[in-house]
């Protein structure tokens, strides 16, 4: 989408991060039995197959338009975006819960804790990193908006994604590394499994507001309001147009079908008519290059 981020950039640093944060933590969680790091590498690796599937939900979403789909596999890309969705509250969320619960009933002392700690420590940073990419691009694409509300009306399925599994990915090794120290540090092996249901916890709140989100999407949501309003405001400075009478945007992943019905200026014959329709469309493609299907009806009717 226009003015959008990258989503790729941050779907690719995302996969980087996590697949080597995965690797470290499952050596991590075999040297110190620790429950925490089990279900954050659990978790890492989640987030590798979710970011594969992104990926291959991008790539659908670009597939011509043709004649079963005569308006594109744009939204191919939220059908992906909401198994991802599922997949971080069933195998992030609800697995961390159940090993968490797990052993709340049966405590094990950790064993080199400081394996667990350097590693958790590792993976910080490298979320971190990840974390700042995907801020990046979706910092040009929130313009002055919060974080709220752009998560609450962004249309870039797969960027909401990645924001809410980061953000998820960098709290829950914090979470991890306070359980595992805790544990250390009092000797008492119950804030492992703290820790544990806490990430597990997290992980679901994450994934049930990133699937609502993405379910919005599913169905069919307009483009977000601020650029409604701009192109509402395009159609209305244009001197063919007297007023926009209905105007009607459906998101379709990066691309948007626009639907306008709008009082004319003069009454024209039916060729100056067709003319006029045809400028406004095209410069109104030319000042919203994610506009790809428009379809405009003229009212003539004097007021």
């Amino acid at each position: 989408m226009a003015g959008g981020g990258d989503s790729t950039r941050a779907i690719l640093f995302a996969l980087g991060a996590n697949f080597a944060i995965a690797v470290a933590k499952g050596v991590a969680a075999f040297f110190t039995g620790s429950s925490a790091m089990l279900a954050e590498t659990v978790h890492s690796l989640a987030d590798c197959g979710n970011q594969l599937l992104l990926l291959l939900g991008l790539r659908q979403a670009k597939r011509p338009p043709s004649p079963d789909y005569p308006l594109g596999y744009g939204k191919a890309i939220y059908f992906w975006s909401f198994l991802v969705a599922v997949m971080l509250f069933t195998v992030g969320g609800m697995f961390s819960l159940y090993e968490g619960i797990h052993k709340l009933q049966h405590p094990e002392p950790l064993k080199q804790w400081w394996w667990a700690a350097g590693v958790l420590t590792f993976g910080i940073a490298a979320e971190a990193v990840s974390m700042r990419a995907c801020l990046q691009e979706v910092n040009k694409a929130r313009g002055r908006r919060s974080l709220w509300q752009w998560f609450r009306e962004s249309r870039q399925a797969e960027l909401v994604v990645i924001f809410g599994e980061d953000l998820a990915a960098l709290l829950g090794l914090v979470f991890a590394l306070a359980a595992v120290l805790l544990a250390v540090f009092t000797g008492n092996p119950m804030w492992d499994a703290i820790g544990t249901i806490a990430i597990g916890a997290l992980l679901i709140i994450v994934a049930v507001f990133v699937a609502i989100e993405v379910k919005a999407m599913l169905i069919g949501q307009s483009v977000d309001p601020a650029r409604q309003q701009q192109i509402r405001d395009f159609l209305e400075a244009r001197p063919e147009i007297g007023k926009v009478i209905s105007l009607i945007t459906l998101q379709l992943g990066n691309e948007v079908m626009v639907s306008v019905q709008a009082r004319m200026r003069e009454e024209q014959s039916v060729s100056a008519l067709t003319e006029q329709i045809d400028a406004v469309e095209r410069a109104m493609k030319q000042a919203f290059p994610e506009v790809r299907w428009s379809f405009f009806e003229p009212d003539t009717k004097t007021r």
